[in-house]
């Protein structure tokens, strides 16, 4: 095993881990949730770039394609792909068939070792950050937010970057509803705003 696998592998189980020992338990006893089948579960995480305000012409720069890609490729472990506008908007100049998006979808320990890292690395170094909205999950218990820069992944190296993009990152529940989505990202370490922060 090299050590890029055993270093994501042992973030994979210390997160995991604590799902499994500590909030698992914790479903149980608080949410009367004892049927495993019956707990919410963290099925995937999704990453995307949109690139609509970079198209010239209907055509995404080499450049510009090449620093998303990069980016997501190394703070997910696995390389995204392309997607093209279904249908045409004259609004936003979206002509049908134009690239719209870079996307990236993690599962199992790719996707455990991502939120590890978002959670406790790149969040972290956003500045003055004051955690994140408790109120973005949708009915499901899906939550959704966006990062303005890549350059908060330590893993991304910015000298190497001819831009600065954002990201929109979705971690999607299975079996769940906002209350206990919130519940679970909470018992993980996810850092909401506190409270008394939101009513300033």
């Amino acid at each position: 095993m090299s050590e890029a696998t055993t270093t994501e592998a042992a973030s994979l189980a210390r997160l995991q881990q604590m799902f499994e020992e500590n909030v698992v338990p914790k479903l149980a006893s608080e949410k009367g949730l004892t049927n495993p089948l019956s707990q919410p579960r963290i099925v995937k995480a999704v990453v995307n770039v949109g690139v609509g305000r970079l198209l010239e012409n209907q055509k995404l720069k080499q450049d510009h394609a090449e620093v998303i890609t990069d980016t997501l490729t190394v703070i997910s472990g696995q390389k995204p792909i392309m997607i093209k506008a279904k249908k045409s908007v004259s609004n936003f100049k979206v002509r049908e068939g134009a690239p719209s998006a870079f996307m990236v979808t993690m599962r199992r320990y790719r996707m455990w070792s991502f939120l590890d890292r978002l959670m406790n690395l790149a969040m972290p170094r956003i500045k003055d950050f004051r955690g994140v909205s408790p109120k973005s999950f949708d009915s499901s218990g899906s939550y959704s937010f966006g990062l303005t820069e890549q350059a908060v992944f330590p893993e991304v190296d910015m000298t190497k970057s001819s831009f600065i993009h954002g990201m929109h990152i979705n971690i999607v529940f299975a079996r769940s509803n906002p209350e206990l989505s919130h519940y679970v990202l909470s018992e993980l370490g996810f850092p909401f705003v506190k409270p008394e922060s939101s009513k300033k």
